[in-house]
């Protein structure tokens, strides 16, 4: 019996999605509607990040609950509770650097902490951190608590290299996502060409391309005067909400394997 278990979960179907360039595509996206989306609700509406955090902490809270209830991978769903990590993750870093008054610095390193304690916990609890393993209950939820701390790090990554206040080195939009970009595309190469652990490629990555996203929503909506295009907060959410839609339908994506590294 234990053995015949052992093999349906072998094969069970993840109700995440399988890797691949359309899904590192899609997750830039989502990435920079995270931080244009966070912060036109915490700053254009004068919510405050406090306010916002709870706000998108329940969003947050729902959207995984119908995740993890999904008998099967939906695609809108999945990347719709991506989204809620990137905006939540981003009210979360400026409350931290910001609100608490520990700066860039000392909120990275807060986050850096809470990440590595979610990863810590659940290896210890599954045996793995492999996204592959994600056909539980218990495994998605360790997923997605991982997720939002990687994308509250990604954020406050991208706020310290950036920014020049709050401790931040100041390096500017433009140099920031060149940084972050190039990181990616070293982590890249370790995927083709090195043999460590496609696990931890993969969490890097994730990781980069919250900072990136960061940069480049930064990018968009700041004023000229600080080396933005002033596009404006909700403008440029609503054009990448398209610009996501429009890759899910041109990059159809599937749901990955147990099997699957």
């Amino acid at each position: 019996m234990k053995t015949r278990l052992s093999n349906i979960a072998k094969h069970a179907v993840s109700k995440v999605p399988e890797v691949t360039l359309g899904f590192w595509i899609v997750k830039i996206a989502a990435t920079t509607l995270g931080e244009t989306g966070g912060d036109w609700v915490t700053m254009s509406l004068n919510l405050g990040y406090l306010i916002g955090s709870l706000i998108f902490t329940l969003i947050f809270i729902g959207l995984v609950t119908g995740q993890i209830k999904a008998r099967r991978f939906h695609t809108f769903l999945y990347w719709a509770t991506i989204v809620a990590t990137t905006t939540l993750g981003t009210t979360l870093a400026d409350f931290f650097d910001r609100s608490m008054g520990v700066g860039y610095p000392g909120g990275v390193a807060i986050i850096a902490a809470l990440l590595l304690a979610s990863l810590g916990i659940w290896y210890r609890s599954q045996g793995t951190i492999a996204v592959s393993s994600v056909t539980t209950p218990r495994a998605e939820w360790f997923y997605w608590i991982t997720i939002l701390f990687s994308q509250t790090l990604g954020t406050a990554l991208g706020d310290w290299v950036a920014g020049s206040d709050g401790g931040g080195l100041g390096l500017g939009y433009e140099y920031a996502a060149l940084i972050f970009g190039t990181g990616l595309v070293i982590v890249g190469a370790a995927y083709y060409w090195s043999a460590l652990s496609r696990t931890a490629i993969f969490w890097a990555a994730f990781i980069l391309t919250r900072p990136l996203g960061a940069t480049l929503g930064d990018f968009l909506d700041k004023p000229l005067a600080q080396g933005g295009l002033e596009v404006g907060r909700l403008f440029a959410s609503l054009i990448l909400l398209v610009l996501m839609g429009l890759c899910l339908v041109l990059m159809p994506q599937r749901a990955a394997r147990a099997t699957e590294g």
